[in-house]
């Protein structure tokens, strides 16, 4: 059976859950920051280079402080993103704010705080100003339609919601620079966890390409293109992590063939990776509850799709490590699922693995991005914690396991 590396042994786990019952996601920070610092390395080249970390991915103070301190900015969606990044000391410029259909008083947010605002239509131009006024930087994200291709997670770009078509981007930029608007910037986002380099250099050279267009056309310079995130994680063994330093080098060769060479230079380059950077250091901890032999074998764990929406959302792959169990035979095939009243509520279909009984841990790999932060509550089912397990090899927890309590906090019986 295909392995994958943990970074702690099945006597760690079992000395954790004397503290913390299972289920739980647990965070491996040193593997996340050696990941943070190769990133920054492959695009050490690029002037004014910023990751920007989609907070969505892992929405947790304690790891977007960690990335803060590794040089991340934070890419933000929403009102308590901002307030999140503001909290643990990222403001100003070191964010930036990538929305769609938006609030009024969210944009108001992030122009207190003096956020990059990426506008995703061009009427939000008109929108912005008239909750708000115009900021002296302003960004917007285009959409190149059936241009480039896109995939299951994020769909084809043509169907997508998100950004300006082309000949709106022009426009949008005219009508800035009428307005006073003396900063430009330029983002996209086209594809979700996509392993193949080239795409993400293709869409460097993309943006280099509308860069120089803006330029002959509109007379504007462009301070940076934002390459967007979507730089996919390897979730099958058999997969392989997409190779940053070939990234970096690709896209400033394209930089050097078409910026450099326009005369543009320099040019920030920005990114806005989420799941690449904590995904494949997070793992879901669970418990197996109970065993059940119908039409099929079937493996009842101690937790849901509540913790881990992935499999049931889009069919997604997760690898599945039973702890103790790494050497032996992948002799049965199960379904492994949680106790949701939903027949989607599943973490593998069909798996080979080895003979399980109740009370085997397993673990869930690649769950530290749109894993805890995808939770909720249908059936009442409570959000679990997350452990960080420090380089140290101590555990420090970051967010407790929801109660009863928190469940009904924000309901008035006394009228019922």
């Amino acid at each position: 059976m295909s392995q994958k590396i943990l970074p702690f042994t099945k006597s760690q786990i079992e000395e954790i859950i004397r503290t913390y019952p299972t289920p739980f996601h647990l965070y491996d920070e040193r593997a996340i920051r050696e990941n943070a610092r190769r990133l920054n390395q492959a695009f050490a080249w690029a002037p004014g280079f910023k990751e920007y970390f989609a907070v969505k991915a892992t929405p947790n103070p304690y790891i977007v402080k960690m990335l803060k301190e590794e040089g991340f900015g934070a890419d933000c969606s929403s009102l308590a993103e901002l307030i999140l990044s503001e909290r643990v000391g990222i403001t100003g410029e070191e964010i930036m704010f990538t929305s769609n259909d938006t609030p009024a008083k969210e944009y108001q947010k992030a122009k207190e705080l003096g956020a990059i605002i990426n506008l995703d239509d061009i009427s939000h131009i008109e929108y912005l100003e008239q909750t708000c006024g115009l900021p002296e930087l302003l960004c917007f994200r285009y959409n190149p339609g059936p241009l480039r291709s896109g995939n299951a997670i994020i769909g084809h770009p043509e169907e997508a919601k998100y950004g300006f078509t082309k000949d709106q981007l022009f426009e949008g930029y005219r009508v800035l620079k009428t307005k006073g608007v003396r900063r430009f910037g330029l983002h996209t986002m086209v594809a979700s966890n996509e392993l193949d380099v080239n795409y993400f250099i293709e869409t460097a050279k993309m943006l280099f390409e509308l860069a120089i267009e803006i330029h002959q056309q509109l007379n504007i310079r462009l301070e940076f293109v934002n390459l967007g995130g979507g730089i996919g994680i390897p979730y099958k063994p058999e997969q392989q992590p997409l190779n940053l330093k070939t990234l970096g080098q690709g896209v400033k060769q394209a930089y050097e063939e078409m910026i450099v060479a326009g005369g543009l230079a320099p040019l920030k380059i920005f990114l806005e990776s989420g799941r690449m950077i904590t995904g494949p250091y997070g793992y879901l901890i669970a418990k197996v509850l109970h065993l059940k032999d119908t039409y099929k074998k079937y493996v009842g764990l101690d937790a849901c799709m509540a913790d881990l929406m992935r499999p049931g959302m889009y069919g997604a792959y997760h690898h599945i490590t039973v702890l103790g169990k790494e050497d032996q035979p992948a002799s049965e095939t199960y379904d492994v699922t949680g106790s949701l009243c939903e027949n989607n509520d599943k973490f593998a279909i069909d798996r080979k693995l080895p003979a399980i009984v109740p009370g085997d841990l397993v673990v869930i790999h690649d769950s530290g991005a749109h894993g805890h932060a995808m939770g909720f509550n249908y059936n009442g089912k409570l959000r679990s914690a997350e452990l960080l397990l420090k380089p140290d090899g101590t555990v420090q927890l970051i967010r407790r396991a929801e109660t009863v309590e928190d469940y009904f906090a924000t309901v008035d019986f006394s009228g019922v």
